[in-house]
């Protein structure tokens, strides 16, 4: 059950037009009453053809004219309107039981606290079998304004009890993190210029877009600019910026002005504040030729990221700032993934939206890797190869597992609830980028006899699966992933040991395919030559450390301990 609290309005005889009429698309019925604060001599048009409503809109202003008489300062914001709405598959409710439901949504908004016979006006107004709307005016018989601070809350507190009690579809507790639902009028305007998405949905996937794209505030507004969205700022006397609304092109008021949303009312996580302190937090912290140099690709220093995620989910604030910054990572990924993947990915990153932000405060700059691996993706010229894009997103869907768990721990039940979506559009994704990998990797096995050498290593390294694993579709390309490796001078082993350390298989449905991913990015160089490593240790000493060994009597040109040093003389 949603009971949708609107802002505050003026004018009660329109807002009582507009229940009683016929609706936007002939869809109100008989409406009428079902409860008020005094059903006892009050006028109902939809029962009594000698009733107005401009008789209904005085009864109900009473309070307000006799208080607006009294003291100099009118009110003019008294019409508090609040929709009821059952959820589709509820089932029909009573007049009788539309009428209880109301008492109980106004006592906990506190229009009409249970025994106040002071209390405020109001009446619940059906038109529809599936939902009623209250209208109050919000000055009380004494002439005081009542206490509404926080009554979304307490409202939507009384509709989970409501729910319980009626047998009704539960709906989880709000957190106050979610984003606005559009309204009917929101809608309907987008039904009637063709747009698929209202016009603060369609804001939200362009600012979540251009967030991997900057790094400081600025050029987030230029961004959005550029990518035709509609923006306004707000700066200090020095020029700072301090905030920024966003506008839909064509989106327009009556008057055919531009209509602006602030960030903070696209979603909670969308204001100035929070983006700056998220950008800040990615701005690099190394010599700026470190990354040039890494050997790695943006896709691998991705993966590399996300394989630590498992293990800073210790510290909530921490935690907290990794779920932010994957959805940023998941955003960045559809959009240079292949265009093959990128409906699932897109799909993903939307629905993980609502998974980044709870009301625990985020420590932004823990998460620094993963927002630069973001933002690396997002200005790479080159795509990934196969091999690097199926890793990445195995290690996507692994995360999003991980930050599901860790919201349902925290008991964020909106949060755990939309990983699963974004988990299972990972999934498909997983499977689509690794079929080509799959199919090379099948069409070359290796021999028999060294299948059955590396299925003993599988036995070995991780006996709780080892059937499983064997037994998957994809065994034989595991086993020339693990042969592969083996040529490059890897143990096959000690790779399985460790991405089954990396990533736990119980709950992996093909555990073949993902230990192929692990391996793949984890055994991708060859393994390093313990002479050539020494040889090189030593060609890095430097002449005074040369001397210095000299004089400690020392053999030059090495990198031993005294321990090794003392152990070679005695050879």
């Amino acid at each position: 059950m949603i009971a949708a609290i609107k802002p505050a309005g003026s004018n009660t005889r329109g807002l009582l037009a507009y229940l009683y009429g016929p609706g936007d698309h002939d869809e109100h019925l008989d409406p009428h009453i079902v409860v008020g604060f005094a059903m006892l001599g009050m006028p109902d048009p939809g029962r009594d053809e000698n009733a107005t409503l401009s008789e209904l809109a005085r009864y109900l202003d009473e309070p307000v004219r006799l208080r607006n008489s009294e003291f100099g300062r009118k009110v003019t914001d008294h019409v508090w309107h609040c929709p009821v709405r059952a959820a589709p598959e509820d089932r029909y409710l009573s007049d009788t039981e539309w009428g209880e439901i109301a008492q109980r949504i106004v006592q906990a908004a506190g229009i009409a606290p249970a025994g106040d016979d002071l209390a405020c006006r109001w009446i619940a107004v059906r038109h529809a079998d599936d939902h009623i709307h209250i209208l109050a005016t919000t000055v009380r018989e004494d002439g005081r304004r009542p206490k509404l601070h926080d009554s979304g809350i307490r409202v939507g507190d009384a509709c989970r009890e409501i729910e319980k009690d009626y047998g009704l579809r539960q709906l989880k507790k709000g957190d106050r993190t979610g984003a606005r639902r559009p309204t009917q009028a929101e809608m309907h305007k987008a039904e009637r210029l063709g747009w698929e998405q209202p016009s603060r949905e369609w804001l939200q996937d362009r600012i979540r877009a251009a967030i991997p794209h900057v790094t400081n505030a600025e050029e987030f507004i230029a961004y959005l600019e550029a990518s035709g969205v509609e923006v306004q700022v707000r700066r200090g006397p020095s020029g700072d910026l301090l905030g920024y609304a966003a506008g839909r092109p064509g989106d327009v008021n009556e008057a055919g002005e531009q209509i602006y949303h602030p960030g903070s009312k696209i979603s909670p996580d969308l204001s100035l504040p929070k983006i700056t302190a998220r950008l800040e937090s990615s701005r690099p912290e190394e010599h700026p030729t470190a990354r040039r140099n890494h050997p790695s690709t943006p896709w691998h220093q991705a993966t590399d990221a996300l394989d630590t995620l498992h293990s800073d989910l210790a510290d909530d604030t921490h935690a907290q700032a990794h779920i932010t910054a994957l959805g940023e990572l998941l955003e960045a990924t559809a959009q240079k993934a292949p265009a093959n993947l990128r409906t699932e990915l897109q799909a993903a990153a939307k629905a993980f939206a609502r998974a980044q932000r709870s009301q625990i405060r985020a420590e932004d700059r823990a998460a620094h890797a993963l927002r630069s691996a973001a933002r690396d993706i997002v200005h790479t010229a080159t795509g990934p190869d196969g091999s690097a894009l199926a890793a990445m997103v195995a290690a996507l869907v692994w995360a999003a597992i991980v930050a599901a768990r860790w919201h349902e721990a925290k008991n964020h039940a909106h949060q755990a609830d939309a990983d699963l979506p974004a988990v299972q559009h990972l999934q498909m994704a997983a499977d689509r980028a690794l079929a080509p990998t799959l199919a090379e990797l099948t069409a070359r096995p290796p021999r028999e006899q060294t299948r059955r050498v590396l299925a003993n290593d599988v036995r070995a390294a991780v006996p709780d699966h080892a059937e499983r694993i064997i037994a998957d579709p994809a065994w034989p390309a595991l086993a020339t992933v693990l042969a592969d490796a083996d040529a490059r001078g890897h143990q096959p082993h000690q790779l399985l040991k460790e991405a089954a350390a990396q990533r736990e298989l119980t709950s992996a449905r093909q555990p073949a395919r993902v230990l192929i991913t692990r391996i793949q990015h984890t055994g991708r160089n060859p393994a390093p030559n313990r002479r050539a490593e020494a040889a090189r240790r030593r060609s890095t000493i430097t002449p005074s450390v040369r001397v210095q060994q000299i004089q400690n009597g020392q053999t030059p040109s090495t990198n031993t301990t005294p321990a090794e040093q003392q152990h070679r003389r005695r050879r």
